[in-house]
């Protein structure tokens, strides 16, 4: 007759149970939360760096909307973010439809930073005919972070359709302030 000990059969108790001991799980908790630790900061920089690289991809856009919009209706760069939007089927000197809808209307906000548009260098002399409001002779564009978990980096640009940027994520007040800015 075989005992337990040849079978394969041991128990160091009479009353032990299979399971984990509280040291066991606390030593998985402690290396997930290491781990945690290390992951999340490198995820945050990288959805940083990623909002960031939409913004300078959409104040981009923005300035390629603003040429497209002072060729189209000849005249001159485009009154409002607003004008550069639109969802209608027929585009207009009012609205463009050169933009997202999400960028161009009001809170003019997308993947964590504000857009903000503005007429530079006076207005042109008068609408042409089908414009409610005359254009501007330049214009400038920027793209502040809504707060530090969004971004680090402003991004600006006007007529020359150069990109800036700066670290301190303040926004650019006039064209000049923009073009003394590092560019991409």
């Amino acid at each position: 007759m075989r005992n337990r000990s040849q079978l394969g059969e041991t128990r160091s108790g009479a009353g032990a149970e299979a399971g984990f001991s509280l040291i066991e799980l606390l030593i998985v908790v402690a290396i997930i939360l290491i781990i945690a630790a290390i992951a999340i900061p490198n995820f945050l920089r990288s959805k940083i760096a990623a909002n960031e690289a939409s913004a300078a991809e959409n104040v981009r856009t923005i300035t390629t909307a603003s040429v497209i919009y002072s060729t189209t209706w000849q005249n001159g760069y485009a009154p409002t973010m607003d004008s550069l939007g639109g969802t209608g089927t027929a585009a207009t000197c009012d609205l463009a439809n050169l933009l997202d809808p999400v960028i161009s209307s009001a809170p003019y906000t997308k993947s964590g930073y504000i857009y903000g548009y503005v007429g530079q260098g006076g207005s042109i002399a008068g609408a042409p005919a089908g414009c409610g409001a005359p254009g501007f002779n330049g214009y400038l564009v920027t793209a502040v972070p809504q707060n530090s978990f969004t971004g680090v980096r402003s991004f600006c640009s006007s007529e020359p359709a150069v990109i800036h940027y700066d670290t301190s994520g303040a926004i650019a007040a006039s064209e000049t302030a923009c073009e003394l800015l590092p560019t991409l």
